[in-house]
């Protein structure tokens, strides 16, 4: 085998992988690497992508339910003007307040919202 023909090769081997990895990324598009959260105020569950894990408690959070009975949830999502576009607090203390102890994160919400988790 030649070196040119090691190259042409190499390079559709490559445009493959490519093609593979692009429609992958397609089928799975929306979906986000982070939970799935149920939003009250609409009924829909949302996926997310988590962008910042933890963050520092500067500015507004929104609360974030992890005992709610579908699950992770909040009362507010896209298209509510109370949603803050992902910025949540999960009040780990459990006294209700936002403090040190509490977990600070941005995952925001993925549309279109869904009816099932």
């Amino acid at each position: 085998m030649t070196r040119n023909q090691s190259i042409v090769g190499a390079i559709c081997a490559l445009a493959v992988v490519a093609a593979f990895t692009l429609s992958a990324t397609i089928a799975n598009a929306g979906r986000g690497n982070g939970p799935i959260i149920y939003v009250v105020s609409q009924g829909l569950y949302y996926d997310s992508i988590v962008t910042a894990d933890p963050l520092p408690q500067h500015g507004p959070f929104q609360m974030l339910n992890p005992n709610h009975a579908n699950g992770l949830a909040t009362m507010f999502g896209p298209g509510d003007t109370e949603y803050l576009g992902g910025r949540w607090w999960v009040d780990v203390t459990g006294d209700g307040e936002m403090n040190d102890g509490d977990h600070f994160f941005a995952c925001p919400l993925l549309g279109p919202g869904r009816e099932t988790p």
